[in-house]
């Protein structure tokens, strides 16, 4: 600590931890650090604890007669007294309150004592905790606290006080909740109480309650060692049980948290235990921090948890991933909930201010990661990616987030960017898309300049990156424009079908990219391999004499992304793995390896499921590989009907398969199929993908964001499209309205993926929501015609049919037989 006097004898003190200074007026001493809530020194800690304990009536004892609790106050006396937010007010409280004298009167502030312990008192506080208890219930007898008093008054040291150990045995799940009944329907909480005031008033206390018996063959890292039905039982009685008894709970948290060892000792940082690292895997299943009145209370467990070093961080994450699924979620929700109400309060007088607890998000965000490491870690994931969205967070500036992660030098400190698993994909996109746009005026700058060089007049055209194709020679005019202009590419995109008039006002764009898309991935273009089995598109292993086809289609795939152009592209999701491996491409290195990363059997299934399955077998068959299958490192597979062979490392035609070597041919096979045979028709594809993406907002999106980005949102509500939809020539209230919105909402869910495609020209929706959408209804009068669509406007032209069953029919033919811009 350094401190700094003044003329005005006002000192200035820093924190040891964060180096925040703060200034302390005369006759005053600060003990925790506003900003980041560390104490400033070891002694401040021991100054908060004395005082604490001090301010607790010493000639406490235990009273056998009075065994209720006191009544329970109504929830105006509730309002009067303050309730939680006494609590909540506790660590800001600690500096102030050392000078104070004991209020006796404040019963909130006392326990109900147990009254089989000791001799008959009419005192209702429990006696001060002892560091020194050791897991055992300690108690001051009155002349040893008066002893000790009157030492310290002296500068003597006290002297040790008699005590009166009990040792307490832990309840089991029926004990618990059997006493718990009965005190419903007795009124007796006193049992109760002492439970749970007890078992959270210190990290030992936590864990001889509710630790569990690890055997010898359990490995800790992946068994917290706890009971964790004993946990969540005590949990949920706990928020049925009465005021009293969870303030009480709260009052031995804050004690829990203060009796940090690692500040007894100022020349030794003391490594946290096992015991530690479980009493914090328990506190923060805490129901009572969904209420904000507990904010202060959480804000300081989740600072000791963030705080704790990588070694602890890597246990808490194995043990998160033990958490049962609803529990993973409640414990999200409970971290998004403290993120936003810190973020947007209700009531901000009931929080302290923003520059005294600038910790707090930090915190809980890094929290968060860890739940996010172990939820990655899963097969199965407790919740899904999307859980882990803030939606509030969309109405920050996230572009100042933004260009404060890019430039650490001149921003330094926390922004969520550094998280990005936080950020909805609606802020993900929206940062692409104004990174996008600043890209754009930058280069239309730069051709507004060329041409007032070259004394050239400007023209609006130089705004736009301009394609002029014509529809007979789709895929060769789109390439040579697309080459002719690779430095316009990051400009707005405007398309011309040469010899149609027209302005491009959205519509033509939309429908370039429906026909180009249409014609690259037909079969006898001989690009890519469609599976019926999975329903996706793969890259062809057939050599080419080049590749600027794939190199365009990666164009396309980046312009859709920058004009916000859903493209109905069926990729399998370890083609988006690839594009971002690695996510930004390495700044002039024209010859490095691009599009690779390790995959499994999972990723193979996804694109080839038959495949993946044998090779599963194989892994799982239990005879003689070598004799029963006689394979070796030599594969076949059909090119253009033709079969052809592969050896997958030299000499594996002699090599055979056997038991011990499958899992070497498995993966070998695999990294073949995905990666070294499609390999430059895939970087191909890459570098135009990033020829137009280069952005360094790529890093913080997962693959399977950026198939969102490219396809659109699969989750889609008819409803939400209802509300967006415009009728020409009829109005919401007419019959054949009426009747069409009767029946799609009662359409299978893939038939009415099927009618989005066959009005939209995709299945699926843009990233923001139907709310995005432009969806327009359109009368015909001859009922004998099927319903029609124009694609590129979401247009749909639906006659006036008069019967709900006709229609239904005719309705159901066109989306069941329809395929692109005509019937199968």
């Amino acid at each position: 600590m350094a401190t700094t006097p003044t003329p005005q004898t006002v000192t200035t003190i820093a924190c040891p931890t964060c180096e925040f200074e703060v200034t302390q007026q005369p006759g005053t001493r600060r003990t925790i650090c506003p900003k980041c809530g560390n104490f400033y020194n070891a002694q401040a800690a021991h100054d908060v604890r004395f005082n604490s304990n001090r301010n607790r009536r010493p000639e406490a004892r235990l009273d056998t007669h009075a065994e209720k609790l006191p009544k329970i106050k109504n929830e105006k006396e509730k309002e009067k007294s303050g309730g939680l937010s006494k609590i909540a007010n506790f660590f800001h409280s600690l500096g102030s309150n050392k000078n104070k004298k004991p209020d006796n009167n404040n019963k909130d502030s006392q326990f109900k004592p147990n009254s089989a312990s000791l001799e008959n008192n009419t005192t209702t506080s429990l006696p001060p905790i002892k560091s020194e208890s050791n897991g055992r219930l300690t108690v001051d007898t009155p002349s040893s606290g008066r002893t000790s008093r009157a030492s310290s008054r002296h500068g003597h040291s006290p002297s040790v006080p008699e005590r009166i150990s009990v040792q307490r045995q832990p309840l089991t799940i029926d004990q618990l909740r059997v006493e718990v009944s009965e005190a419903h329907a007795s009124g007796e909480w006193q049992k109760v109480q002492d439970f749970y005031s007890t078992t959270f008033e210190s990290f030992t206390e936590v864990n001889l309650s509710f630790k569990g018996n690890l055997s010898k063959d359990d490995k800790m890292i992946d068994n917290p060692g706890i009971q964790k039905e004993l946990v969540f039982l005590a949990y949920d009685l706990l928020e049925q049980l009465p005021n009293d008894i969870k303030k009480g709970v709260l009052k031995a948290i804050i004690n829990s948290l203060l009796k940090d060892k690692r500040l007894s000792d100022t020349t030794r940082k003391w490594p946290h235990t096992k015991d530690d690292l479980r009493a914090y895997l328990i506190l923060v299943l805490n129901p009572q921090f969904n209420n904000f009145a507990t904010y202060v209370i959480f804000a300081h467990l989740l600072r000791q948890m963030a705080a704790l070093s990588d070694h602890d961080h890597h246990y808490l994450v194995h043990w998160f991933k033990t958490l049962p699924p609803d529990r993973f979620k409640a414990l999200l929700d409970k971290l998004h909930g403290f993120v936003s109400y810190r973020l947007f309060p209700s009531k901000p007088q009931d929080l302290p201010p923003m520059s005294k607890c600038s910790w707090w998000i930090p915190s809980a965000t890094k929290v968060m990661a860890l739940l996010n490491a172990a939820n990655n870690l899963k097969s199965l994931p407790s919740v899904n990616h999307a859980d882990f969205y803030n939606t509030t967070l969309n109405n920050l500036d996230m572009m100042a987030e933004y260009y404060a992660w890019q430039n650490p030098s001149t921003h330094s400190g926390f922004t969520f960017c550094q998280y990005p698993f936080i950020l909805s994909i609606a802020a993900k996109r929206s940062i692409l898309q104004r990174d996008s746009e600043q890209q754009m005026i930058i280069m239309a700058r730069r051709s507004l300049v060329a041409k007032v060089q070259r004394r050239q007049m400007p023209d609006i055209g130089m705004l736009f990156l301009n394609l002029n194709v014509r529809r007979t020679h789709l895929v060769v005019d789109s390439l040579n424009e697309i080459a002719r202009k690779q430095h316009d590419l990051k400009k707005k995109l405007k398309v011309t079908f040469v010899g149609e008039p027209g302005l491009d006002m959205g519509g033509l764009t939309k429908e370039w990219f429906l026909l180009l898309i249409k014609q690259v991935f037909r079969s006898e273009y001989g690009m890519f391999n469609y599976d019926k089995e999975s329903q996706v598109f793969w890259f062809s292993t057939s050599p080419q004499e080049n590749y600027q086809e794939f190199h365009l289609v990666g164009v396309l795939m980046g312009l859709a992304v920058y004009n916000s152009i859903n493209l109905d592209i069926r990729f399998p999701p370890c083609c988006y793995k690839k594009l971002l491996s690695p996510a930004v491409v390495p700044y002039n290195n024209p010859n490095a390896t691009v599009g690779v990363t390790p995959f499994t059997v999972a990723d193979l299934e996804k694109c080839q499921p038959s495949l993946a399955k044998g090779l599963k077998e194989l892994l799982q068959y239990e005879g003689d590989v070598e004799e029963d299958l006689c394979m070796t490192y030599q594969i076949s597979y059909t090119e253009f009907g033709q079969v052809k062979t592969r050896i997958l490392k030299p000499g594996g035609q002699d090599t055979p398969v056997t038991k011990e070597n499958r899992k070497d041919f498995v993966q070998s096979y695999v990294d073949w199929l995905l990666n070294k045979s499609i390999l430059n028709q895939f970087q191909a594809f890459y570098l135009g993908f990033h020829s137009v993406c280069a952005s360094n907002a790529l890093i913080m999106l997962r693959p399977e964001e950026v198939e969102t980005l490219v396809c659109g949102s699969p989750n889609f509500d008819l409803e939400e499209l209802r509300k967006v939809t415009n009728y020409d020539g009829y109005s919401p209230h007419d019959l054949p309205i009426k009747n069409f919105w009767d029946i799609v909402m009662n359409l299978s869910k893939d038939l009415q993926k099927r009618l989005l495609l066959f009005s939209t020209g995709s299945d699926r929706i843009p990233v923001g929501g139907m709310s995005e959408m432009t969806f327009k209804m359109s009368r015909i009068d001859n009922t004998e015609m099927l319903p029609m669509s124009h694609t590129c406007f979401n247009q749909l032209v639906l006659p006036s049919y008069q019967s709900k069953k006709i229609m239904k029919q005719k309705l159901l033919i066109a989306i069941q037989n329809a395929e692109g811009f005509g019937i199968e």
